[in-house]
């Protein structure tokens, strides 16, 4: 199953009333009350930043987001689309979420909200109620690598393949946004960037070609700055076939602040 649903077919849903539809708005809330996906409700993911991967803070992870999917009313047949203005990190973490909770019915809007306005397709200001729903996903940890994961890997130094999604400027060090500057050791630099143009993701063809140097059958890690630029490489590797991918929680945000970690700045 895709994890990208277009404008029109979106829009066939909504006009047909699908009763397992569920859209998130994962802008802003001063974003939505101007005009939204009728239907959608509103949760600013961009808000829940994670970066303990501890034992610990996993449990606590997995509480959290419990809580904030509960308010979504979703049931085994629900069939989850996040959006943003494009598609972008935010819907994409919506998205990787929902795969860590094991709820595989999901997808995010390709073209976000953008598209959608662009294409004259009915628009909202009315604010839609949480359908709260005790929600009791079950984590799914192959899809998510924590920070003991992400030692093991750089001692073993091969057969696996790491990701940084991070603009070249944070990869080489030459902007910094933690203690450290650099990037984690054996990853490679691939912006989130290139994965879009003009809001929406490119084609596979030429997706293919981007990630033309990175296995599909190698296990995979992608990691960012706190995770949701690289929940964006996550769906597209997903959509390309890697069975393999996991993203890295707490990405540089942990590991550049953490003293005791390898790094690279060149």
């Amino acid at each position: 199953m895709t994890l990208l649903i277009s404008t029109q077919k979106l829009d066939e849903l909504i006009q047909k009333k699908d009763k397992k539809l569920s859209i998130i708005d994962t802008r802003s809330f001063g974003e939505y009350v101007l005009g939204h996906i009728p239907g959608s409700i509103n949760t600013e993911l961009m808000q829940f930043h994670w970066s303990d991967t501890t034992k610990n803070g996993i449990k606590q992870f997995n509480k959290q987001n419990t809580k904030l999917f509960s308010n979504f009313g979703i049931k085994k047949n629900t069939f989850l689309v996040f959006y943003e203005n494009i598609s972008g990190p935010s819907a994409a973490r919506g998205v990787w979420l929902s795969l860590y909770f094991s709820h595989k019915k999901v997808a995010m809007l390709d073209g976000g909200f953008d598209k959608w306005r662009v294409e004259n397709r009915l628009i909202d200001t009315e604010s839609e109620k949480f359908q709260h729903r005790r929600f009791e996903g079950k984590p799914n940890s192959s899809i998510l690598a924590d920070l003991n994961f992400m030692k093991k890997v750089i001692k073993k130094k091969k057969d696996f393949q790491i990701i940084d999604v991070r603009t070249s400027d944070e990869f080489s060090g030459q902007q910094v946004r933690a203690c450290r500057r650099g990037h984690i050791p054996l990853s490679r630099n691939i912006d989130w960037n290139t994965n879009v143009k003009d809001g929406r993701f490119k084609s596979l063809n030429e997706l293919k070609k981007i990630y033309t140097e990175i296995s599909p059958d190698k296990e995979t890690v992608t990691y960012c700055q706190g995770g949701y630029r690289a929940a964006n490489t996550f769906v597209i590797l997903s959509e390309l076939g890697f069975k393999k991918a996991k993203l890295y929680l707490g990405s540089w945000n942990e590991w550049g602040n953490d003293m005791s970690l390898p790094i690279e700045n060149n």
